[in-house]
């Protein structure tokens, strides 16, 4: 007796048995039902997400002896032979091996014809986009105006190589890939109809190797139960499959929390006695760093943890420290081909991770990462020579003057000493002097070693020095700067947050805020956001107001300055629009 695969004996025979594609299903039934069925349809898509089985379905409504109907009755003889696939009124083409102009010259000259035992002659051409552009040319003139009695069925997965000719000519469905969800209840409603008990996380493998196509995963389940002689258990399935146990991903990323490197290698060594894929390894890693990431910042959202201990590490590591990491799994898969070996380029990539992290930025951030902040620990003059290094170099924009006339060059003219003067450059450059010393806060704070009794010094005036003191980072900082001060009373700290801002108001950043001021004010303050205006500016606000006086100052004296307003009165000299910059903005 012959054994029939998985996918072609639960292919769905009605529109009711269809997994996904709503949208498709609806507007073809509404087509049938309203007696409005156009000539010509094409159906695009990925592999394997029902675009035949839809032509199928649709030509059986039509020819259904029982009338034309969105439920055909399956019952009849022409729904039957057509099931089977031998409806003589139901031609299938394959044009990946039929491309020629010959072929496509054969249907038109049996188009004429009318149905030999149908009401409609169904023409499903597969693959339509492997068709020749002769072929495609001689078959626009039937595709346009077909004889009554015939409908064009066309499928492809590659839409982009048809000519717009034929796309005219056609009502266009784009079918979408299958999300897990749906492969994984199609999958366990066939092991129930057949009888063979699995463990749910084989079925979760599965629908995620399926990667988007129901065939691909029914024929992945066919694999399944030879490989596993019909019991389908979760070491079994990821064995078959090649895939990374999750609890090594998790040991990787507990191992990199940490900043643990022995326990790191141990643990890809432990994994390289299975023979992975790397790039599948790079992937489950860097799929669970984004469960994390959602978890971190999106509190309420749903995450699946399946062996990641999602919300252990949500709080142990910093926001920016997971998108670095992200960052890095995925420039790993690039490079991994590059490298002496897959496992040499896998272990570089999470020894990469391991490296390189961000600056600590205040505290209750939670990362335990070697040096609390600093990269892996090296020789002590090199630690040294990084921290005397400066932190930023100040270098001076230029306003750019362009002369329009021809002239001999302008002699240097000197400008007076300005922390805002700008270099023109081009027709003459001016030298001007180092820029003046940023000034420091403009109202003392008291520093980290104040005692409680500092509080009374924290209201609207002194708010945007304090958070600018807090050593605070990525999200945090966009926090804290947009936050703008209410009250402060008996340790309460009531705060207002545009609308806009509210997505930063995740218990994780909020707290690492509460940590930073903390150590300003001498005890954490319990932050609460209210609805009220705030009393005085953000320190977004007044950065903002200080940057715009600056570049107001800027242009104001470059613009009075003598060797410019010669250029621009005596040379036909011009001014670049928003090309002036303060010194300290560069």
């Amino acid at each position: 007796m012959s054994y029939l695969v998985l996918a072609r004996k639960w292919r769905p025979k009605k529109f009711a048995e269809l997994v996904g594609q709503e949208h498709v299903v609806r507007a073809l039934t509404n087509a049938l039902e309203s007696g409005r069925v156009h000539h010509a349809f094409l159906f695009t898509g990925t592999r394997g997400v029902g675009k035949t089985t839809i032509a199928r379905i649709f030509a059986k409504s039509l020819n259904c002896e029982r009338g034309t109907s969105a439920e055909p009755c399956g019952e009849c003889n022409s729904c039957r032979d057509i099931d089977a696939g031998r409806f003589i009124d139901l031609l299938e083409i394959d044009a990946a091996s039929n491309t020629g102009v010959d072929d496509v010259r054969e249907v038109i000259d049996n188009a004429q014809y009318m149905p030999s035992r149908g009401r409609v002659k169904v023409y499903l051409i597969d693959e339509v986009h492997m068709l020749s552009k002769s072929a495609f040319n001689a078959l626009l003139k039937t595709l346009e105006e077909p004889p009554g009695h015939v409908k064009f069925l066309l499928a492809t997965t590659d839409p982009q190589k048809l000519p717009v000719t034929v796309l005219s000519r056609c009502l266009q469905f784009n079918l979408k890939r299958l999300d897990e969800a749906q492969i994984s209840g199609q999958i366990s409603k066939i092991l129930d109809a057949e009888g063979i008990a699995v463990e749910p996380g084989a079925v979760r493998l599965l629908a995620r190797a399926a990667d988007g196509s129901l065939r691909d995963g029914l024929s992945l389940l066919d694999q399944a139960i030879a490989y596993t002689g019909g019991q389908l258990n979760d070491a079994g399935v990821a064995t078959m499959l090649g895939t990374v146990d999750r609890t090594q991903v998790a040991g990787m990323l507990d191992a990199l929390a940490a900043g643990d490197g022995a326990r790191l290698l141990d643990t890809v060594a432990a994994l390289a006695d299975f023979s992975p894929d790397w790039n599948g390894v790079l992937d489950a890693l860097a799929d669970a760093l984004h469960r994390v990431q959602v978890r971190q910042l999106v509190p309420g959202a749903n995450v699946e943890d399946d062996g990641i201990a999602v919300d252990v590490l949500a709080e142990r590591l910093r926001p920016e420290l997971v998108q670095l990491w992200y960052q890095m799994a995925l420039n790993g898969r690039r490079d991994l081909p590059l490298a002496p070996s897959p496992r040499a380029g896998f272990e570089m990539c999470v020894l990469r991770m391991l490296a390189f992290r961000p600056g600590e930025q205040g505290p209750g951030t939670g990362d335990q990462g070697p040096g609390k902040g600093e990269s892996v620990k090296g020789p002590a003059a090199a630690r040294a020579a990084l921290a005397a290094a400066p932190t930023a170099r100040k270098e001076s924009a230029a306003a750019i003057v362009m002369p329009q006339v021809s002239a001999p060059p302008v002699a240097p003219v000197p400008v007076a000493p300005s922390p805002v003067a700008s270099t023109p450059v081009a027709a003459s450059p001016v030298s001007a002097p180092a820029p003046a010393a940023v000034p420091g806060p403009r109202s003392p704070v008291p520093g980290p070693a104040a005692s409680a009794a500092t509080d009374a010094n924290l209201d609207a005036d002194t708010w945007p020095d304090y958070v600018a003191r807090c050593p605070l980072g990525g999200p945090a900082r966009e926090l804290a700067a947009h936050a703008g001060f209410v009250s402060y009373d008996d340790g309460v700290l009531r705060l207002s947050l545009p609308a806009a801002d509210d997505h930063l108001k995740a218990p994780g950043l909020v707290k690492r805020f509460a940590d930073a001021l903390g150590a300003l004010l001498g005890r954490t303050p319990d932050i609460k956001f209210e609805a009220a205006p705030a009393a005085g500016e953000t320190l977004h606000q007044r950065s903002a107001r200080e940057r715009d006086a600056r570049q107001v100052a800027a242009e104001t004296a470059f613009l009075a300055d003598p060797g410019v307003q010669r250029l621009m009165t005596g040379r036909g000299a011009t001014l670049v629009p928003d090309s002036i910059r303060p010194f300290d903005d560069a």
